[in-house]
């Protein structure tokens, strides 16, 4: 098996021997499909599962799918996002599972300078991350003084994480709704993340938001809990610059490199809000696209249990 650096100097990410801080592993995204009896009749069934692609700090490689199930790779248009079709006419008897497996090898994310021939697509706020009239009087007594958008876009992650706690009690967290996160001051990645964006939209910055998984920095394999999120916001000349202001309120030591930098124990799967898969789903656009989606009979289904796990792979 190619070590990490090897594979990132074939995929042409950097040289080999390079000093940066770099992790592979292998990836695990587990979907069990269980349906009621009530459903076992002929219906249409289809499942949406998200997949990663490689980019400037990650190299996706060794894809494989298992599963009894007709299944096909698929891309949205909009952003360009992947993703697993499957899709059965045939009554589903039993569970059926759809297991995903992949190598990474992500590199420490730093503001990267790239063309952005889609740099107006992230000019625009989603349903629910919004800009109105309160948010932009809000933006503007954050950044009054600050001349340029890297300086603006820092006074703003300030602003988040003096205002925002990582607390997901209650209820209305998890959504990535910035009036929430205005409002309560309460929630996760996605609540720091809707706010943040929201703030430099309204300062004329171009955002985008990133979801995938985290990977504990004190284990070698084991499961994942759940997704983790971040932003990117784009200076011209600069490119577009990394920012993770919830894991930063978590480590305050870190507050600065937060700001400009990511750590390599990610993996990132879909960029965007608002999204429309391929082919199309019959209900509303996902408000973010990380776990599985199905429908039957073009009615969305919440019987999809998933599990998803890591295992660290060889570095030299």
């Amino acid at each position: 098996m190619k070590n990490c650096l090897l594979t990132l100097a074939l995929a042409g990410l950097v040289a080999q021997g390079a000093e940066t801080a770099v992790r592979c592993f292998e990836f695990t995204y587990i979907t069990r499909i269980e349906l009621p009896p009530a459903t076992w009749q002929p219906g249409r069934l289809r499942v949406w599962l998200p997949m990663p692609r490689s980019d400037d700090f990650q190299h996706i490689e060794n894809v494989r799918v298992e599963s009894s199930l007709s299944h096909r790779f698929t891309s949205e248009t909009k952003y360009g996002n992947r993703m697993i079709y499957v899709e059965s006419d045939r009554p589903l008897t039993a569970p059926a599972t759809v297991t995903l497996r992949f190598n990474v090898t992500r590199l420490e994310q730093t503001a990267h300078d790239i063309a952005e021939p889609q740099l107006a697509l992230f000019e625009q706020p989603s349903r629910v991350t919004i800009v109105n009239a309160d948010i932009r009087r809000l933006a503007a007594d954050i950044t009054r003084g600050k001349s340029g958008p890297l300086d603006q876009a820092r006074a703003l992650y300030d602003y988040v994480e003096a205002h925002m706690v990582y607390d997901k009690a209650g209820q209305g967290w998890g959504r990535g709704d910035t009036l929430h996160a205005c409002r309560i001051g309460k929630g996760n990645c996605t609540d720091f993340h809707a706010l943040f964006i929201s703030l430099v939209l309204a300062r004329g910055i171009p955002a985008r938001f990133h979801i995938g998984f985290p990977l504990p920095t004190d284990k070698a394999d084991g499961e994942i809990a759940g997704y983790h999120c971040w932003a990117e916001f784009y200076v011209e000349g600069r490119g577009w610059v990394p920012v993770d202001a919830s894991e930063a309120w978590k480590n305050k030591a870190k507050l600065d490199y937060f700001f400009g930098k990511l750590d390599p124990n990610r993996v990132s799967f879909t960029v965007g809000r608002d999204l429309v898969l391929n082919p199309a789903q019959t209900g509303e656009p996902l408000n973010f696209f990380i776990y599985p989606y199905a429908e039957l009979d073009g009615k969305p289904i919440a019987s999809l249990k998933r599990e998803f796990r890591f295992r660290d792979l060889a570095t030299n």
